[in-house]
């Protein structure tokens, strides 16, 4: 009896161990195949708007915390002051052992070109450009549909029938911010669209401004003050930093009797800047938050692929209206907004990016 018990206890050893091993393989196999969490090392250079801009930099810092938070990665930012620094920002993230690189901006293309085809077995993801490298994730948005559904806010919010527009600087990615806006105006109100409309294709229109820059919010502030001071009562902007003294200058006006908005950009400005909510209509949400978190995900996940371009629009759920428009702009033209954002998602309503699109856009029946 003694003999057949040690027996037994033997076999169950034996097969415990058996199994023990197995579990141990999977274990392995597991890490191979992706990363823990704790092991991955992120890294985001900004442009030069900055990390604490309320707008596209701390969106696309927002997305990288979110995941620190969830998957336990290790995480640096540094911020570029001018762009002179975006280069030797990203090639010290490099050499800081990270994992994923991130250039926030279309002003650092150049720079990630540079640093990605230096350091070609690390990784690299761009936002709001393409970068053609093996080892570079290009992710960027169809800013014009988010904008479009802006103009038809401030096309029917409007008063005065004048409606400006503040840009950060007068590049192409940032024309299709003016581009769709324009041409959300224009299916609504067509007379308040008139000075937000190119003469020529190629020029900004008259209610259109540039600060050339993205983080010079006295800029914002001056040039705010000359656009209501032409009439316009509705501003929109796609300028970082600068729309912050957009904002200032719409409160001072409104404190002082007048009757004027302003709308966001990138995230919920209502949010982000709560000072200034009482003057904002919306904000045109650019989900980069959500395409950090992703990109920070795959590389956990042992997914992250270098060479895709990923293109980010409303079907997507890449750009929308802040959830706070509801404070201050009414249930019907909110309705309306709908309306025209299913038309974009089904391909009903394809909305210019360009200036002279613009001017040749008409508007289908939704």
């Amino acid at each position: 009896m003694k003999k057949k018990i040690i027996t037994i206890l033997a076999a169950v050893a034996i097969v415990t161990g058996v199994f023990t091993g197995c579990g141990s393989k999977d274990s392995t196999t597991q890490q191979q195949s992706g990363q823990t969490g704790k092991s991955v090392k992120i890294g985001l250079s900004t442009d030069e708007g900055g990390l604490n801009d309320k707008s596209f930099n701390q969106a696309a810092d927002t997305g990288i915390k979110k995941a620190v938070k969830d998957f336990g990665v290790d995480y640096k930012a540094v911020e570029s002051a001018k762009k002179e620094d975006y280069e030797s920002n990203l090639d010290a993230l490099v050499n800081n052992g990270d994992n994923l690189v991130f250039g926030v901006g279309f002003q650092m293309e150049q720079a990630m070109k540079n640093i990605a085809g230096k350091y070609k077995d690390k990784n690299f993801a761009i936002i709001d450009t393409t970068v053609d490298l093996p080892n570079v994730e290009s992710i960027s948005f169809k800013e014009q549909e988010g904008s479009f559904l802006m103009g038809v806010i401030a096309g029917k919010m409007t008063k005065a029938n004048k409606v400006g527009f503040i840009g950060g600087k007068d590049q192409a990615l940032i024309n299709k911010f003016e581009a769709g806006f324009a041409a959300g105006v224009k299916a609504v109100n067509p007379e308040a669209a008139t000075g937000l409309i190119s003469a020529d294709g190629k020029t900004p229109g008259t209610m259109v401004k540039y600060a050339d820059s993205f983080n010079d919010t006295n800029k914002g502030y001056e040039l705010a003050k000359s656009l209501y001071g032409a009439g316009c009562d509705v501003i929109y902007h796609a300028a970082g930093g600068v729309g912050i003294g957009m904002f200032k200058a719409a409160k001072e006006l409104k404190d002082s009797g007048k009757t004027v908005w302003a709308i966001g950009v990138d995230m919920d400005q209502a949010i982000t800047v709560p000072e200034y909510s009482s003057v904002i209509l919306s904000s045109m949400v650019k989900k980069v938050d959500t395409a950090t978190y992703n990109a920070v995900q795959d590389v956990v996940k042992g997914k992250f692929q270098g060479g895709k371009h990923v293109v980010l629009g409303i079907k997507e759920d890449g750009v929308g209206v802040a959830p706070s428009s509801d404070k201050n702009t009414p249930k019907d033209v909110l309705d309306l907004v709908n309306k025209y954002m299913e038309a974009i998602k089904s391909g009903k309503l394809t909305v210019p990016e360009t200036r002279d699109a613009v001017g040749k856009f008409t508007v289908p029946q939704i």
